[in-house]
């Protein structure tokens, strides 16, 4: 078997997986396409939505479907760094002597859902922040390697800001993708209402194994880039800074950082697997488009001015993909 029949096998698996899930999620379409294109990438989300919209729920029905260990967080000020990670206890050996045993935390899993993660301290909150990049961990001088897939989806709501820490510049350019849920239409509340106060309980099958999930990745690094896409997605980025000659009237007005060279490599992978959920075996102009806000929106730093006007971001990257030329 080649790789294209192999990729076709995993498209129709894709397909099959959103199914699945589309069984207990109600509408949140793109929100379920990009969580899915973060997890086939190996990045991160930060979901932006407040209570009560089905964010947890999203991540344990993506779990149930990977037959992946699911791992809840909840971030509150009083969380500590070892309450993540893990820490060394004292234990007696089979000989009767006093020894240090390493009791794992809940990062250890595939699917850590990092619940309400502005609420933490900074301190707890670079906690994430090797697991998240290097896919381990340091405790007391030693290196755990995190089982792979690993995957971080956190939630902030961005109603309640009170007795809140805003994640640092460092961290938010670790996420992959910035997903904001938008509360559900009427028709969507009404299968809501539908699903969850009636009898039973909806069952989803495992459609992907975690060593399927990693073999697709490698499989997407082959996805072919031409060259001119690469040049607009390098200009693209460059353009999202205020000292760039190439930067749009918005940006020069309202950012005060642009994005780091993360944000190029979100678009690629990103692009990449788009491209390959809809039958085509090259990234194309229409799937950097489809991705750069996503991409892009927590990697643009406002100003004062952006800050005082509440500019939103994703405004600025439209501004920017309709006037940086092809």
């Amino acid at each position: 078997m080649n790789d294209i029949e192999i990729i076709r096998g995993y498209i129709d698996k894709l397909k099959a997986l959103k199914g699945e899930i589309s069984k207990v999620i109600v509408g949140n379409r793109e929100v379920i396409d990009q969580v899915l294109v973060s997890v086939l990438a190996g990045g991160h989300v930060l979901l932006e939505g407040v209570p009560g919209i089905g964010k947890t729920l999203l991540v344990k029905t993506i779990a149930r479907c990977l037959n992946l260990k699911f791992s809840r967080i909840q971030f509150t000020p009083d969380l500590m760094p070892a309450d993540i990670t893990g820490t060394n206890l004292v234990v007696d050996n089979e000989k009767g002597q006093k020894v240090f045993q390493f009791q794992k935390g809940p990062i250890f899993g595939n699917i850590i859902l990092a619940d309400e993660i502005n609420r933490a301290t900074p301190k707890t909150q670079s906690a994430l922040l090797e697991a998240m990049q290097e896919n381990a961990v340091t405790i007391a001088g030693t290196r755990y390697i995190l089982e792979q897939p690993f995957f971080v989806l956190a939630t902030q709501n961005p109603i309640e800001m009170e007795g809140t820490y805003p994640l640092p510049e460092a961290q938010l350019d670790r996420f992959f993708f910035k997903t904001i849920v938008e509360n559900p239409r009427v028709a969507d509340l009404e299968e809501i209402m539908t699903r969850t106060t009636g009898g039973g309980d909806i069952a989803v099958e495992t459609v992907f194994k975690a060593d399927e999930v990693l073999a697709l990745r490698k499989l997407i690094l082959e996805v072919p880039v031409a060259s001119h896409l690469k040049n607009y997605i390098a200009r693209l980025i460059q353009s999202t800074h205020p000292g760039s000659p190439d930067a749009v009237e918005s940006v020069k007005k309202y950012v005060r950082y642009g994005s780091s060279p993360r944000g190029a490599q979100a678009i690629v992978l990103a692009g990449k697997i788009n491209a390959l959920v809809e039958g085509r075996y090259n990234l194309a102009m229409d799937d950097i488009k489809k991705v750069a806000v996503p991409a892009l929106r927590h990697r643009l730093i406002l100003n004062f001015e952006g800050e005082a006007k509440a500019v939103k971001t994703d405004k600025i990257v439209i501004d920017l993909l309709e006037n940086t030329k092809p």
